[in-house]
Parts: structure tokens; C-alpha cells; sequence
């Protein structure tokens, strides 16, 4: 049997547990730059905001209905998400980390009633972090997953499913009739791994609700679609066809991107940033145990700007040899960024993509052919971390990102003329000593 434990609606709630207030008020929380709304309060959604939606197009709720914007805390959410999953790993044997809010988890072979189960995690992970939690139960996980939708909109929007289902949801504990009863009140839309456009598609062929879908022929649904809907159809009649992924594959790609505050004009605020941005990635590719063949690099000026020359290149500039070395990476980026860059343009946006991806130690031997000839010998094929790297990352980890780093970057810690806005961010509340609420008398 399959749990999937979701934060509602997460960045919100991570923002409420240190400010109260918060609570009952229609809340979002908005992109890099503050462009756009990624998050949204239950009272927000019912202002009709949309996921993603442009913060100008909206921000005259701030005066008509009261509308709180915040700029995102990633720091805090981050630190949040990772005591919510330390946690709800304590209730099963396997865990499997799906996303910053939400987790699936195997429980098998464990006893009890899994829906007192799921209750009391529930409850602890709302006393011990103050986030509110769905909990879904089901013998597969896409199941798991539809179960966790009824117990969140049961508890968000009273009278769509019965009271019971609110908050924790157990599918297998239910009879055929009940089961189908709740299918055929869900929209086919609810199911995971179906979208906007393949719910239309389905919708156009009759299929709206998720008892529909059950009902229709699979190898229709193949050849129409594809083998995943039909899988995803097997798991919803209780098939097993994903299991528990407790290692996740690592990444194919890193990337880094992001809009600035203030257009870009020259080359060394564009070094600047493109060096910030590679430093980023490498410190990720580090933590993935891998290295990188090439380095991709991107800048670009807004097309909404109809004023303004249009510029928006890409360079993938390759490594002598893979390498997670970011002194080497940033030197390739920085490369890439002199070529292609042309004066006169105000760039907007630019991003570093780390690609060619290996894992550390699989690279093939060569002869490093710029050593001299006492020096040349093949490179090994299973090289220690560098030293200096490991180290940089260990007092970044333990004092703060951007602690410590590369030197031309010294002058860019803490953001620039040129860094995203971040006007409405609240404290780093969990991570950062300064930042520590202080109750007072």
C-alpha cells in the first residue's frame, strides 16, 4: 500500500508559520523578479488568480481585496521541506521524495490501520512544523495520488466528498461501489499525469470523469495516446506499474537561469552574472557526484520591450574534459559569454546549462597532451574531489550560501544592481542566525 503526503499549498504555508497574521488572508508568493505568482493561498485562488499568473494583472487586489504578495524565500521552504520529509520517513520502510512538498511512501508490511496511521503523521508533522498536510492512501501510486486530491478538496471545499474524506483519504479501505462512486464525482482532469490538452482530448471523446476513463478501452487509449495513459488506467484498476523510487536518477542537465533587475548593458555586469549563475550549477553538479563535457550559455533581451534591439544568443562552449571543477567552468561560461556578446543591447535575462553529464570517475583515460612531457600522464579514469571544491562547498553548507567563492565573484555576494527583485521576501527565519524571529514580552 501507497501513501503520497502533499503540503497544501507549501511556499504559503512555510510563510504562515512564522507570521500568523498571514492566516484567513488571501496570500501569493511570486517567481524570481517578482513576475509571476507561483504560489497561492486557498483565499487567493478564490479571487480567481491563476497559477503563473502576471503579478501586474493582479496586483489591484492588493487594494481591492486585500491582496499580500511575497517574494520567494526558497532558503526557507527548502529547510521547511526537509524537516517535513525527515519526518514523515519515521511512519514507512521506503521513502520516495517526489517533489519540495510532497513524498510518496511504501507501506508495506507495516501494521495498523493505515488511516489512523496517516492521521497521526498528519498531526505530528502540523505540531513539529506547523505545515498543513493531504494524505493519500491506495494500493498503487497513482491511486495514492487521486486519493490525496479527494482529501485535500474534501477539506478545502466542503460538500464535494463526503466530510470523512477530508485530509486522509484511504482508497484501499474502501468497497468497489464506494470507489466508483467517488470516480464518477472526479473530473478526469484530477488524475496524475494528465494534463490540460489531454483532458480536452479525452473530454471530446466522452471521457470526463475518471469513472469514464476506467470504463473506456485500452488499446484505444494506446493508439490514441500512448502507453502511459495506458498504464496510468492499469494503476488506477489497482495494477502496480511504478514503484518506490528511492534513489532518483540524477539530472541529465543543470541549468541555471534568471531575469534581472535592471537591464545588462556591458560586458563585465553580464560577466559578472553569467560567473554567479555557473557557480550555482557547479556546486549542484558536485552534489550530483558528476561532471560536465560542456557548458551552455544563454542571454537574451525582452521581447516585450518594442523599443529595443533584439539579441538573444546561445553558445555551447566544450571542456578540454569533464570537469566539476568551478574555476574551469566559469573560465568556459565566460568564454562562450565574450563571443557571443554584442554592445548596445540591454539584456535582460541570461542563464549557464551544464550538459554532458557523467557520473565522477566513468570518464575514459586520455593524455593530457598541454602537460610537459615529464608531466604527461593518462589521466585517471576515478579522480578524489578536488581539495579546494570540497571545502567551499562545506563552508557554504555550514555558513550560508555564498560564504565563500570565487574571487571575481567577492563583490556580488548578496546581489547587485542587476539581481532579481526580491522587494517583498520575508527573513530566512530557519537558516540564517541574523534572521531568527525573537519573541517578545
Amino acid at each position: 500500500m501507497f501513501a503520497l503526503v502533499d503540503v497544501n499549498n507549501m511556499y504559503v504555508s512555510c510563510e504562515r508559520v512564522f507570521r500568523p497574521a498571514l492566516v484567513g488572508r488571501p496570500v501569493v508568493v511570486l517567481s524570481n523578479n517578482d513576475g509571476n505568482c507561483i504560489a497561492r493561498s486557498n483565499e487567493a485562488k478564490d479571487l480567481g488568480i491563476t497559477m503563473a499568473q502576471p503579478w501586474f494583472q493582479v496586483r489591484h487586489l492588493e487594494r481591492e481585496a486585500g491582496l499580500i504578495a511575497l517574494s520567494a524565500n526558497f532558503e526557507l521552504y527548502g529547510d521547511m521541506s526537509s524537516r517535513m520529509m525527515s519526518l514523515v520517513g519515521r511512519y514507512a520502510p521506503r521513502q520516495e521524495v517526489y517533489s519540495i512538498d510532497e513524498s510518496f511512501l511504501d507501506f508495506d508490511g507495516v501494521r495498523g490501520r493505515l488511516a489512523d496511521i496517516g492521521r497521526d503523521m498528519r498531526a505530528t508533522v502540523l505540531r513539529w512544523t506547523g505545515l498543513p498536510t493531504s494524505v493519500g492512501f491506495g494500493p498503487t501510486k497513482t491511486l495514492a495520488k487521486l486519493a490525496n486530491h479527494i482529501a485535500k478538496m474534501a477539506d478545502r471545499k466542503p460538500g464535494t466528498y463526503a466530510p470523512d474524506l477530508a485530509q486522509v483519504c484511504h482508497l484501499g479501505e474502501m468497497t468497489a461501489a464506494q470507489r466508483d462512486t467517488l470516480f464518477a464525482a472526479t473530473e478526469v482532469g484530477s488524475v496524475w499525469g494528465i494534463g490540460r490538452r489531454m483532458t480536452a482530448r479525452l473530454n471530446d471523446g466522452g471521457i470526463r470523469t475518471v469513472s469514464d476513463l476506467l470504463r473506456a478501452d485500452l488499446a484505444m487509449l494506446r493508439r490514441q495516446f500512448s502507453v502511459v495513459l495506458e498504464k496510468t488506467v492499469l494503476e488506477l484498476k489497482g495494477t502496480p506499474c511504478l514503484g518506490i523510487d528511492d534513489e532518483p536518477p540524477a539530472q541529465q542537465q543543470i541549468m541555471c537561469s534568471r531575469s534581472f533587475g535592471a537591464p545588462a548593458t556591458d560586458l563585465e555586469s553580464l560577466t559578472d552574472l553569467v560567473s554567479q549563475f555557473t557557480a550555482r550549477v557547479a556546486e549542484k553538479l558536485r552534489h550530483q557526484h558528476a561532471t560536465a563535457g560542456a557548458v551552455h550559455v544563454f542571454i537574451g533581451t525582452s521581447p516585450f520591450r518594442q523599443n529595443d534591439r533584439q539579441h538573444s544568443p546561445g553558445v555551447t562552449q566544450p571542456m578540454r574534459r569533464p570537469t566539476d571543477d568551478t574555476r574551469a567552468l566559469i573560465g568556459a561560461a565566460v568564454s562562450a559569454l565574450r563571443g557571443m556578446y554584442r554592445p548596445g543591447f540591454n539584456y535582460v535575462k541570461a542563464g549557464v546549462m551544464l550538459v554532458d553529464l557523467q557520473p565522477k570517475g566513468q570518464q575514459q583515460g586520455e593524455l593530457d597532451l598541454f602537460s610537459s612531457a615529464n608531466e604527461a600522464e593518462p589521466i585517471a579514469r576515478s579522480r578524489d574531489p578536488s581539495p579546494l571544491m570540497a571545502t567551499v562547498d562545506a563552508l557554504n553548507r555550514k555558513f550560508g550560501r555564498g560564504a565563500i567563492g570565487i574571487g571575481s565573484l567577492a563583490h556580488q555576494v548578496g546581489g547587485g544592481a542587476h539581481a532579481g527583485k526580491r522587494e517583498r521576501r520575508s527573513p530566512r527565519y530557519t537558516t540564517r542566525l541574523g534572521e531568527i524571529p525573537v519573541a517578545t514580552a
